[in-house]
């Protein structure tokens, strides 16, 4: 079973309902309802035209789930628009979807949750912890948005920052979380900055692409976490990098700064260093300021601490992280490593366990549990 291609064909299969008249929510129950029954049936009958077989089983599943609530004159007017067997065009309509589900009838936190859930795959749990909710808050949201587009005509596309915002989100999930989206959503952003001439979305190319070009030298080969500092830069994508750096000064010549700029501006800086002691943070620190002023965000002031401990000292870093709220995911992870540096190891050690008690995921829990039996073991001899 194929199941990069059924992930590939669900948001064309998807839009197809939705434009032959299905609302949002009942389309992609009926989408899930046809992968269910593919993966079923395709290792014995695989299909000639796999999109072609997924658009007529779901809208026969969409067809058999509204049968009981729907008028018989409606019923019977959308039985005679059932698609036809045959070869469907091999059309790619996930961009499109991604507008589509930034509707402006909807918040941009809710139009890119709803997008996050019904074209990227993430389970509800990975895009509230992206968000930093709980789940079930998470959960309201989705139910909620689900309920405003099933009311409303898929004729307004959304605008292009609830778009990026939900690119860059499934990027991230893509690369360090359970569902491999990188590529994907790097293949989307292409397309987009080949239709509109946007900044940001050169930005946001550019970010991806020098983020991805250290990809391969992220994990060591058990699977545990390699730090940026320790990572061996022979095995990053020089091509990438070379691209990304590239695409980001094109669009930082047009002066139009906007946040997904500043972040790739620090990621050419840590790509351009031959070694981390050679990494510009001075620099690195400056570009937090501006992307400080473009976001206010407490994840670029817990990143901006962590720089001015490396530009300025650990305890300029200690400084700095201390205006930052205790509950902010990865604070205790950042304190450890500050107080190390720091030379105070009795309570890096301590910070340590609790940042890997609190971790998001497997691979960082490890590598923080190991990090604090590290020191204390050092600390004992």
């Amino acid at each position: 079973m194929d199941e990069a291609l059924l992930r590939r064909l669900t948001p064309s299969v998807l839009t197809v309902l939705v434009r032959r008249g299905a609302d949002f929510a009942a389309a992609e129950d009926a989408v899930q309802d046809a992968l269910v029954e593919a993966v079923r049936v395709w290792p014995a009958d695989p299909p000639r035209d796999a999109k072609g077989w997924l658009v007529t089983v779901a809208w026969r599943k969409f067809l058999d789930a509204t049968r009981s609530d729907t008028a018989r004159r409606r019923r019977e007017d959308r039985i005679e628009e059932e698609p036809a067997p045959g070869p469907t065009p091999a059309v790619d309509d996930t961009l499109q979807l991604y507008f589509l589900c930034a509707h402006p009838s909807l918040t941009p936190s809710s139009a890119v949750a709803l997008t996050l859930r019904a074209v990227g795959g993430l389970t509800t749990r990975q895009i509230a912890q992206a968000y930093l909710v709980p789940e079930a808050t998470m959960a309201q949201r989705i139910s909620r948005a689900k309920r405003t587009v099933s009311d409303v005509r898929f004729d307004q596309p959304g605008d292009v920052a609830t778009v990026l915002r939900v690119l860059y989100l499934v990027f991230n999930e893509g690369y360090s979380g359970d569902v491999d989206l990188a590529a994907e959503a790097i293949r989307l952003t292409r397309q987009l900055a080949a239709a509109i001439d946007h900044p940001e979305v050169a930005g946001l190319l550019a970010l991806m692409l020098l983020h991805h070009a250290r990809r391969a030298s992220r994990t060591a080969p058990d699977g545990s976490l390699v730090p940026l500092a320790e990572q061996d830069r022979t095995r990053w994508d020089t091509s990438a990098i070379a691209e990304g750096v590239r695409i980001l000064q094109t669009a930082l010549a047009r002066d139009r700064l906007g946040e997904f700029q500043a972040q790739a501006a620090i990621a050419a800086l840590h790509a351009d260093a031959p070694t981390a002691e050679e990494t510009d943070w001075v620099q690195i620190v400056e570009w937090y300021d501006e992307l400080a002023r473009l976001t206010d965000s407490p994840v670029v002031r817990l990143n901006r601490a962590v720089a001015v401990g490396e530009a300025d000292g650990p305890r300029a870093g200690l400084a700095a992280l201390a205006a930052i709220e205790d509950s902010l995911p990865r604070r205790t992870a950042a304190a450890a490593y500050l107080h190390e540096r720091a030379g105070d190891l009795t309570t890096a050690a301590r910070l340590y366990a609790e940042a890997a008690h609190k971790a998001p995921n497997l691979a960082e829990r490890d590598y923080l549990t190991r990090q604090a039996a590290r020191l204390n073991s050092g600390l004992r001899n």
